[in-house]
Protein backbone atom coordinates (compact mmCIF):
# COMPACT_ATOMS: atom_id res chain seq x y z
CA UNK A 1 0.00 0.00 0.00
CA UNK A 2 1.44 3.05 -1.36
CA UNK A 3 0.67 7.13 -1.54
CA UNK A 4 3.32 8.91 -3.85
CA UNK A 5 3.68 12.45 -4.66
CA UNK A 6 5.04 13.36 -8.29
CA UNK A 7 8.34 16.12 -7.91
CA UNK A 8 6.39 18.93 -9.21
CA UNK A 9 3.69 18.19 -6.20
CA UNK A 10 6.77 17.27 -3.62
CA UNK A 11 8.63 20.66 -4.38
CA UNK A 12 5.00 22.71 -3.84
CA UNK A 13 4.72 21.34 -0.39
CA UNK A 14 8.30 21.96 0.31
CA UNK A 15 7.90 25.29 -0.53
CA UNK A 16 4.52 26.04 1.18
CA UNK A 17 5.70 24.51 4.81
CA UNK A 18 8.83 26.25 4.54
CA UNK A 19 6.75 29.61 3.74
CA UNK A 20 4.14 28.26 6.48
CA UNK A 21 7.20 27.98 8.63
CA UNK A 22 5.46 25.14 10.59
CA UNK A 23 4.38 21.96 9.63
CA UNK A 24 5.66 18.13 9.73
CA UNK A 25 3.69 16.34 6.84
CA UNK A 26 0.93 16.66 4.05
CA UNK A 27 -2.29 14.70 5.59
CA UNK A 28 -4.59 13.08 2.68
CA UNK A 29 -7.83 12.31 3.59
CA UNK A 30 -11.44 11.33 2.11
CA UNK A 31 -15.00 12.39 3.28
CA UNK A 32 -18.74 11.75 2.56
CA UNK A 33 -19.78 14.33 0.56
CA UNK A 34 -20.74 15.29 -3.12
CA UNK A 35 -23.28 13.77 -6.08
CA UNK A 36 -20.48 10.84 -6.21
CA UNK A 37 -20.28 10.15 -2.75
CA UNK A 38 -17.19 10.86 -1.92
CA UNK A 39 -14.25 13.97 -2.10
CA UNK A 40 -10.66 14.73 -1.31
CA UNK A 41 -9.27 16.10 1.69
CA UNK A 42 -5.52 17.92 1.98
CA UNK A 43 -4.42 19.71 4.51
CA UNK A 44 -0.86 20.46 6.28
CA UNK A 45 -0.61 18.57 9.39
CA UNK A 46 1.28 19.82 12.08
CA UNK A 47 1.55 16.58 14.01
CA UNK A 48 0.96 12.88 12.92
CA UNK A 49 -1.32 11.08 14.86
CA UNK A 50 -0.64 7.56 16.30
CA UNK A 51 -3.08 5.98 14.32
CA UNK A 52 -1.73 7.92 11.50
CA UNK A 53 -0.16 5.45 8.20
CA UNK A 54 3.02 7.37 6.80
CA UNK A 55 4.33 7.76 3.63
CA UNK A 56 7.48 9.41 2.16
CA UNK A 57 7.53 10.72 -1.75
CA UNK A 58 10.54 13.00 -2.96
CA UNK A 59 11.44 13.71 0.97
CA UNK A 60 7.68 14.81 1.92
CA UNK A 61 6.14 13.10 4.66
CA UNK A 62 2.76 12.29 3.57
CA UNK A 63 0.18 10.74 6.23
CA UNK A 64 -3.32 8.93 5.92
CA UNK A 65 -5.68 8.03 8.20
CA UNK A 66 -6.74 4.25 8.12
CA UNK A 67 -10.31 4.73 6.81
CA UNK A 68 -8.99 6.51 4.10
CA UNK A 69 -6.90 4.77 3.09
CA UNK A 70 -8.20 1.84 1.31
CA UNK A 71 -9.31 4.13 -1.23
CA UNK A 72 -6.49 6.07 -1.83
CA UNK A 73 -4.22 3.19 -1.86
CA UNK A 74 -2.21 3.65 -4.93
CA UNK A 75 -2.72 7.61 -5.93
CA UNK A 76 -0.05 9.73 -7.26
CA UNK A 77 -0.63 13.21 -6.07
CA UNK A 78 0.65 15.69 -8.73
CA UNK A 79 0.65 19.68 -8.93
CA UNK A 80 -0.89 21.32 -12.37
CA UNK A 81 -0.95 24.55 -13.57
CA UNK A 82 -3.56 24.92 -16.32
CA UNK A 83 -3.89 28.72 -17.69
CA UNK A 84 -4.71 31.22 -14.70
CA UNK A 85 -5.25 27.54 -12.58
CA UNK A 86 -3.02 25.65 -10.46
CA UNK A 87 -3.76 22.84 -8.11
CA UNK A 88 -3.41 19.63 -6.81
CA UNK A 89 -4.58 16.75 -9.11
CA UNK A 90 -5.13 13.31 -7.72
CA UNK A 91 -4.35 10.34 -10.13
CA UNK A 92 -6.41 7.50 -7.73
CA UNK A 93 -6.43 4.35 -9.69
CA UNK A 94 -9.26 3.32 -7.43
CA UNK A 95 -11.94 6.07 -8.91
CA UNK A 96 -14.41 4.19 -10.72
CA UNK A 97 -16.93 7.43 -11.54
CA UNK A 98 -16.36 11.21 -10.95
CA UNK A 99 -19.38 13.84 -10.81
CA UNK A 100 -19.65 15.91 -13.65
CA UNK A 101 -17.92 19.20 -11.88
CA UNK A 102 -15.16 16.65 -10.78
CA UNK A 103 -15.62 17.51 -7.28
CA UNK A 104 -16.46 13.96 -6.14
CA UNK A 105 -15.43 10.60 -6.70
CA UNK A 106 -16.68 6.85 -6.24
CA UNK A 107 -14.94 3.44 -6.11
Amino acid sequence: MAVTLTEKAATHVQTFLARRGSGVALRLGVRTTGCSGMAYKIEYADAVNPEDLQFESHGVKVVIDPKSLPYLDGTQLDFAREGLNEGFKFNNPNVKDECGCGESFNV
